[in-house]
């Protein structure tokens, strides 16, 4: 992600401000984190936002505490506005908006290049080139299983064009506490992966939840990967729900991932598809890294030894059909951990994230 200046204005002038807001976010240099207007304010906001500059009025700028660095800005030059400058020990002094460039020159200096989070998490992209394999109940039933054992676990919903995992886990949609993904990167310049865990929704079996943006809301790539990024380093696994179109956003998490889970469905056209998708992700993508998982299994003129013969390895998993699934989601609700389809689930996520990580494909 491009470094860009978190910024807190002090500014008291209503007029200046709303020049200095409006330049400042055309020039995609500087994030304003907060506009404050007094003494009090200008302190707090530097303690507890920790900006990378701030950029005050002469009469504001000793309240800035050290060591954040502080530019002063004047509508006109005087003595008096000079000597308050000094006297605060400020980095510089400029006069708005004859200084316009000068300033926007000296904000980019200030810029702190976000260092590369430590990825702890076991990323996995969950993906069905078909729509209605089954990504979003392997998706939801693999976190129910990873929470069952001593990982933390966190599943995002990247998917622009639905909000399945919503609806398959019940997350009401004016619930209070939950944050879409468009929420979470509107505000990722801000996020720590020690705030993660308070942005996300609980399920009840466990693991945390970050539902797809709402009414349409596009995120941008560059927020995304640090979205992910954060989340990968906040968790032990992170399930990615994609969707099944590969959209810039999407292509770059299968090709983030550790393990790109492939959800296919026992018919002609859903192992079409599959073969497409992992064509077009050839060109970038190590596709040792693919596990294929057969979804609803039943009897069929294809069967599961064809994923071998097609795709040129067995599966990794075959979950059977189990009738009440479609009854459950439509209630938001998740199969009981007993059952032998959980189950299933269950014994092959074990041991998927037990594989090497040799076998498992690098990030």
């Amino acid at each position: 992600m491009e470094a860009v200046t978190r910024v807190v204005l002090a500014i008291d002038a209503p007029e200046v401000l709303d020049e200095l807001l409006h330049f400042l976010d055309r020039s995609g240099a500087a994030h304003v984190l907060a506009t404050v207007s007094d003494a009090q304010q200008v302190e707090a906001a530097a303690r507890h936002l920790e900006p990378d500059l701030v950029l005050a009025e002469p009469r504001l700028a000793p309240f800035v505490p050290k060591p954040t660095p502080c530019i002063a800005i004047a509508s006109r030059e005087s003595v008096a506005a000079l000597r308050a400058a000094i006297a605060a020990g400020v980095a510089a002094f400029t006069v708005w908006p004859v200084e316009r460039d000068d300033l926007l020159a000296r904000v980019r200096t200030f810029a702190v290049a976000r260092r590369p989070l430590e990825r702890r998490a076991t990323v996995v992209a969950v993906h069905a080139a078909r729509g209605g394999a089954g990504c979003t109940f392997i998706a939801t039933h693999l976190s129910q299983a990873i929470a069952q054992t001593s990982r933390s676990c966190a599943l995002l919903d990247v998917d622009p064009w639905g909000d399945d995992i919503s609806s398959a886990l019940g997350i009401p949609e004016a619930a209070e506490g939950i944050h879409s993904l468009d929420e979470l990167a509107g505000v990722v310049a801000e996020l720590t992966p020690e705030q993660f865990d308070a942005a996300t929704w609980s399920h009840p079996a466990g693991f945390r939840a970050v539902v797809a943006s709402r009414e349409g809301a596009t995120v941008d790539s560059a927020s995304l990967q640090r979205v992910v990024d954060i989340a990968a380093a906040s968790v032990d696994v992170l399930i990615v729900h994609t969707p099944s179109s590969l959209d810039p956003g999407a292509r770059w998490c299968l090709t983030a991932a550790d393990v790109i889970l492939e959800v296919l469905a026992l018919d002609v056209m859903s192992f079409r598809a599959s073969s497409r998708l992992l064509a077009r992700l050839a060109t970038d993508t190590d596709t040792d890294r693919v596990r294929f998982i057969v979804n609803r299994a039943g009897r069929s003129e294809v069967v599961p030894a064809d994923v071998e013969r097609v795709f040129g390895r067995p599966a990794t998993a075959v979950v059977p059909f189990d009738g009440s699934v479609p009854r459950l989601q439509d209630h938001g609700s998740l199969l009981s951990r007993r059952s032998r389809t959980a189950r299933v689930i269950g014994r092959w996520a074990g041991q998927l994230l037990d594989a090497p990580s040799d076998a498992r494909g690098a990030a």
